[in-house]
């Protein structure tokens, strides 16, 4: 397994992972209009590429040159040095084997050397994936309710010191 920085050049297998991750991840959570919406506003060539361009850090794990996981992470608070893991997504088949946590400790590190103190993620509040997170060290910090279009995003905001 390897982690690496992800280029343009991998945005069409960060939107096709994504494809294939949020069905199942998310079909018994949020309705089949909102994924198709998500999928659509923030996994489309043109919105990686722009969040590529505004300042995201993409990494894209791979296993024998086959794409399985996938993250999204930037400064958002320079004040309190806080680094934002926007997005992480693994692949079904390969939840519980530690590319999840291999991934979140390559961000953390990354973000710990760029001066980061606090490593923040959103997670919907009906995903079982918080139970993860708060394993691996994460605390939620906040519960909140984020309109989004019209969609209405009900999160724990959560985070882990670096």
């Amino acid at each position: 397994m390897i982690i690496k920085k992800a280029a343009e050049s991998d945005i069409p297998a960060i939107s096709e992972l994504a494809e294939k991750i949020w069905w199942p991840s998310y079909r018994n959570i949020i309705s089949d209009e909102q994924i198709s919406f998500m999928l659509n506003e923030m996994y489309s060539a043109k919105s990686l590429v722009e969040q590529m361009h505004s300042g995201v850090e993409f990494m894209i794990v791979e296993r024998d040159n086959l794409p399985l996981a996938f993250a999204g992470f930037s400064e958002t608070d320079t004040e309190n040095q806080v680094f934002k893991l926007h997005k992480l997504y693994v692949l079904p088949t390969e939840q519980g084997r530690g590319t999840g946590r291999k991934l979140i400790e390559h961000v953390s590190s990354l973000a710990k050397a760029k001066g980061g103190n606090i490593l923040e993620l959103n997670v919907n509040r009906g995903n079982p994936a918080h139970h993860f997170y708060s394993k691996i060290g994460f605390d939620i910090y906040q519960t909140v309710d984020i309109n989004y279009h019209h969609f209405v995003l009900n999160d724990y905001v959560m985070r882990k010191k670096l």
